[in-house]
Formats: C-alpha cells, structure tokens, sequence
C-alpha cells in the first residue's frame, strides 16, 4: 500500500509543472489585456478581476493538492532520512501555502499602499511559498549525491536553485519600475515547480528506494 501511495505522489509531483503551466495560461486568456511579461500571477486571482474567481479554482487549489500528495510520499518513501522527509515537509507546506493563497486573493493590482487582511496573508502565504521550494531543492543539492550518489540530479537541483533565487533581484527592481514583473516571477516560480517535477521523475524511476 506505501509503494502505491508514492507512486500517486511521484505522479503528482511531475504533473505539477505541466499544470501550472496550462492553468496559467488559461487564465490568462481569459483575462482581457492580461500581460504574462508585466502583471504578477497574483492577479489573475485578484480582488475585482476577470478571473477572480477561476483563477484558484483551476491553479490554486488543485495544485495545493498535488504539491501536498507528492510532499506526503517524500515522506513516505523516505523512512531513513529525516532529511528527504524534511524536504517532503517543506513541499507539502508549500502546497498549503498555495491553497491560501488562492483563498486570501491580493487587493486589485497586488501592490496597494493600503493592504487588506486579505492581501497581508496572500503576501505571507507566497513568502512561505518561496522559501519552502528554495529550502527543499536546496536540500536536495546535498541530498542527490548522499542517497543516490547522482551528479544530475544534483546539478539539477543547484540550478534550479540559483535561478529561482537569483531572480529574484530583478523581481524587486521590476516592482519599482512596473516593468517585467511577469516575467521575472515566472522564472523564479517556473524554476521552481520545474525542480519539483525532476525530483518526482528522478525519484520514480528509482522507486522512491534511497543507495
């Protein structure tokens, strides 16, 4: 039965990239003037927008679930390191996070002078985001070599990594010019889920079963 459970969760894991990608584009189709290189992912939810409703319904939530299922069969699979479990920890907060996210939309726009409840707890909700992916694949760096002695997997962990952190410095500098926002923060985000959909693939080829 834990051996079907991981692979529910391995499959979940490499369907979260290829989701967010579809769920976004959605939304942004149906959203009129929508930019994908300026406007934040936030705003497709946003309070007031065309999407406001749809956005969480097929982004949010759904991909809370899968993000939870899969951080669950780290656990799982991982009973020997409380390292790999910590990570599916951290994975399985992100997916809470995202759900919250989606409940708490931000204000009109994402950026107001005057924040709403709702917004401070979106705004929290994608700190924890950030930092529980970022933390996990950073794990993972250490991780690819102890328990499957993998230069891939680890190559691939460290650059998803940097480029999620490192995109992080034109994200700030994107808010102030109101410029590339979009962009930025999809490449943060993009590399990211990336990671996460690698880790399942590399993770279920080897039946979740560490050196």
């Amino acid at each position: 039965m834990n051996q079907k459970l991981s692979k529910i969760g391995y499959v979940a894991g490499m369907m979260i990239p290829f989701w967010i990608f579809i769920g976004v584009v959605a939304a942004g189709a149906m959203y009129p003037g929508y930019s994908h290189v300026d406007q934040a992912l936030s705003e497709l939810g946003a309070q007031g927008s065309p999407t406001h409703v749809l956005s969480p319904l097929i982004n949010n939530y759904p991909l809370g679930i899968l993000f939870i299922v899969f951080g669950a069969s780290l656990v799982n699979s991982f009973s020997a390191s409380r390292l790999a479990r910590l990570t599916g920890i951290l994975i399985a907060i992100h997916g809470v996070a995202s759900i919250l996210a989606g409940y708490f939309p931000c204000d009109i726009a994402c950026n107001p002078e005057q924040p709403s409840t709702a917004q401070i707890i979106h705004n929290l909700s994608g700190l924890v985001m950030f930092v529980s992916l970022v933390s996990a694949s950073g794990i993972w760096v250490y991780l690819s070599n102890h328990l499957y002695a993998s230069a891939r997997l680890r190559w691939f962990s460290l650059l998803c990594t940097a480029a999620a952190v490192i995109a992080l410095v034109p994200m700030v500098t994107a808010i102030e010019s109101g410029s590339g926002f979009g962009l930025y923060q999809r490449i943060n985000y993009g590399a990211s889920v990336l990671w996460v959909g690698g880790l399942a693939y590399a993770i279920g080829r080897r039946r979740g079963h560490p050196r």
